[in-house]
């Protein structure tokens, strides 16, 4: 089974695995055609957390996130007279590992040839992939900025002055070139399957593409600031990256034990709102969505105090029975328009300078981005301005994988001519404070809101899934989870497809993980199928509800395994009309 957030990579997913591929092969040849496929959504340089559970073994988490390059300080930043980093071009940009992190999944949990999982991202550079709607109208936003400034960028996605049409075949001929290239000299290395893909990784760590990247960042670039900056990222910090495997966070809720990437991730909120929940929930209650609003608050402004790729808090401490039973205390019959971190082990939180002004009401808080910026958010109507992709795979054996694909959009940096891909921009994430979990800091990864989840059942793997939406995928995500747990009690069974077509939400009462880091306290949006009644009972308790579009909130994938009959199934996201679930 497959379900992804594009058709053409769960049918190559699929196509893999009909020739006798297993889940890892197919989630690597589908990740790269996710590129062509959906370019304003994730690319070659961008990042891929990825979380597995191979059959018979135990969960595994491969971080996919490249951390700050060495000549990312604070003071380089603020030396150019920012304070925050900008939300596209090369100062955003962290050390590329998306390419890396499916080359080792490939290495160590693939069957498959390096050829034999890039021909099918190959034929579509090459021949075109009908362009989806979204890709058009995110061209057209940075149409002046490719026209005067990226013009590399406007080769290949204003053709003949044309933003690309919905349906139209859009080609991407340089980066069909790159793999053919990458393939050539990976064999050249020799007939033995992970010499090769050992040998790719060299060539982006230190051959053609490294080269051409950091030639990229070198180059004066116009970016959110208004002026013109180059990048940090040199030929050194490439070649000593190297993705890896970590163990996940996780927490056991009712008989599920939920595994997410850890504190260098938004991921563990995800944890944390389910060590909030009270003893009894009644779905879909006003009172059931207003207890889930008010806990997301609390878990984010943790999120903002402690986490980090170097953070002072244990995870344990955020879990724990009794720091969760005074936090849940904090949850009344009114909403909170503030931001309440906690102290973990008494340690007192510390927030960023902007986020201390914003809730003391010396500045207001900074506008909503337009898109192009950053990983383009949800508008306060639901509609989404871009996002990320998510990916998930189990096949006949029970292998199971949740890959989460972002960054490198096409609206992020100026294409490389050479390569046919731009760099990323995970870099805005950071905060240009010192002493914070998520500062600045050459080698540490900014902290990501990139959370692929999978969940097991009394030890064995059940469930994979995961959604784009920037800060709000550990929402969607829980009350997709929370949907298909609950619901199962009802009717005695998975509701994949049910689960993920329920009426959603997403809280804005915290600040945005993306430039220029807005908040809106207090703010929820709503699907307005979640009902009148749900909808008055929000507003009386204080929540400043906005209403938007039918089915706008949620772009969620899911595939699951039953461990006791082995039946596979998989659910896809009919938000947007192009998520596809697949498989037989």
């Amino acid at each position: 089974m497959v379900s992804s957030t594009h058709w053409l990579a769960s049918s190559t997913a699929m196509a893999v695995l009909e020739d006798g591929g297993n889940a890892y092969d197919a989630a690597v040849a589908a990740g790269f055609v996710l590129h062509v496929a959906e370019p304003h959504l994730n690319g070659p340089a961008g990042e891929v957390p990825i979380i597995i559970a191979p059959r018979g073994g135990r969960p595994q988490v491969l971080s996919g996130q490249g951390p700050a390059p060495a000549g990312a300080t604070i003071e380089h930043y603020t030396g150019l007279g920012l304070d925050l980093v900008p939300g596209t071009g090369p100062l955003a940009s962290a050390v590329p590992s998306a390419f890396d992190t499916w080359m080792l999944l490939l290495r160590d949990h693939g069957t498959k040839r390096l050829a034999d999982v890039l021909k099918y991202a190959i034929g579509y550079a090459e021949n075109g992939a009908p362009a989806v709607e979204r890709i058009g109208a995110t061209v057209e936003t940075v149409r002046e900025l490719f026209e005067t400034e990226w013009t590399s960028s406007a080769e290949i996605y204003l053709r003949d002055g044309k933003a690309p049409a919905p349906g139209a075949l859009l080609r991407n001929p340089a980066l069909a070139a790159t793999w053919r290239r990458v393939i050539a000299e990976a064999e050249a290395a020799g007939a033995d399957r992970e010499a090769q893909i050992e040998a790719a990784r060299r060539v982006w760590r230190e051959g053609f593409i490294a080269e051409a990247l950091v030639a990229a960042a070198a180059t004066p670039t116009m970016d959110s600031s208004g002026e013109r900056h180059t990048g940090t990222l040199t030929g050194d910090d490439l070649a000593a990256f190297q993705a890896g495997y970590e163990e996940p966070a996780s927490y056991t809720w009712n008989g599920w034990t939920v595994c997410k990437a850890g504190l260098w991730s938004q991921g563990p909120t995800f944890l944390q709102q389910l060590a909030l929940l009270p003893d009894s929930l009644d779905y879909g209650t006003p009172e059931y969505v207003h207890t889930l609003i008010e806990g997301t608050k609390l878990a984010m402004a943790d999120r903002e105090a402690w986490y980090g790729d170097s953070t002072q808090v244990r995870l344990d401490a955020l879990l724990s029975a009794d720091y969760n039973a005074a936090r849940r205390a904090l949850i009344g019959e009114q909403a909170s328009h503030e931001l309440r971190p906690g102290s973990p082990d008494g340690l007192e939180p510390r927030l960023s300078r902007q986020v201390r002004q914003i809730i003391d009401g010396n500045v207001p808080a900074p506008p909503t981005p337009t898109a192009g910026l950053g990983e383009p958010t949800v508008a306060k109507d639901g509609s989404t301005r871009g996002d990320t992709c998510h990916l998930d795979v189990v096949d006949r054996w029970g292998n199971m994988i949740a890959a989460t694909p972002s960054g490198g959009w096409l609206q992020s940096n100026p294409v490389v001519p050479e390569l046919g891909f731009p760099l990323g921009t995970r870099l805005q994430m950071c905060w240009l404070d010192h002493g914070l979990p998520n500062s600045l800091t050459p080698g540490r990864r900014p902290r990501t809101t990139l959370s692929p989840s999978l969940a097991l059942r009394d030890g064995e793997p059940v469930l994979a899934f995961g959604t784009p939406g920037g800060d709000q995928q550990d929402q969607w995500s829980v009350h997709f989870f929370l949907a298909v747990v609950l619901r199962e009690q009802v009717r005695g069974g998975f509701d994949l497809q049910g689960s993920i077509d329920a009426p959603n939400w997403h809280s804005e009462s915290f600040p945005s993980s993306f430039y220029p880091r807005a908040m809106r306290p207090g703010g929820v949006t709503v699907e307005s199928r979640i009902g009148d009644d749900v909808i008055a009972e929000l507003r009386r308790r204080g929540h400043d509800v906005t209403v938007g579009e039918p089915w706008s909130e949620g772009r969620l994938c899911a595939v699951s395994r039953d461990p006791e009959t082995g039946v596979l199934a998989a659910g896809a996201n009919p938000r947007g009309m192009q998520g596809y679930a697949v498989g037989r």
